[in-house]
Formats: C-alpha cells, sequence, structure tokens
C-alpha cells in the first residue's frame, strides 16, 4: 500500500475503535508487557535504569497496538 503522507497522517491521528478480531491481540502485548515488566521490577534494583526500562516496555507495547490499530501503515 502506498499512501501520501497525508493519507497516513490521518491514518496516525484518527481513533481507531478495536474491532473484535484485535481485541485479544490487543490484549496478548499487554500482558505480555506486563508480565515482563513484572520480570524487570523483580531482578534490578529501583533506580532510573529501571524507571527507563520499564518506560521502553510500555512504549513497546503502545507501538505494537498501534501497528494493529493502523493495520501496519
Amino acid at each position: 500500500m502506498n499512501l501520501s503522507i497525508e493519507e497516513k497522517l490521518n491514518e496516525w491521528f484518527t481513533y481507531h475503535a478495536p474491532t473484535e478480531d484485535q481485541i485479544p491481540k490487543y490484549n496478548a502485548i499487554r500482558q505480555a508487557a506486563r508480565d515482563f515488566a513484572d520480570v524487570i521490577v523483580q531482578n534490578t534494583p529501583s533506580c532510573a535504569d529501571q524507571t527507563v526500562a520499564l518506560r521502553r516496555i510500555r512504549e513497546c507495547a503502545m507501538i505494537a497496538n498501534q501497528a494493529i490499530a493502523c493495520r501496519g501503515i
């Protein structure tokens, strides 16, 4: 799919209500991110690096969910 930048921006910055088939995908990503976050918390000291690691997990989950919502656009 070869979209213009305007079409991509419209897709990226529009709310996409989840479809029935997307909901389990969102949930799987969210659970995997939560599980990984638990491993980080259980095995690293509470410090700035831990905070950054957790933040990056959140970012990864959000971006992965965006890939679902925007259908890879």
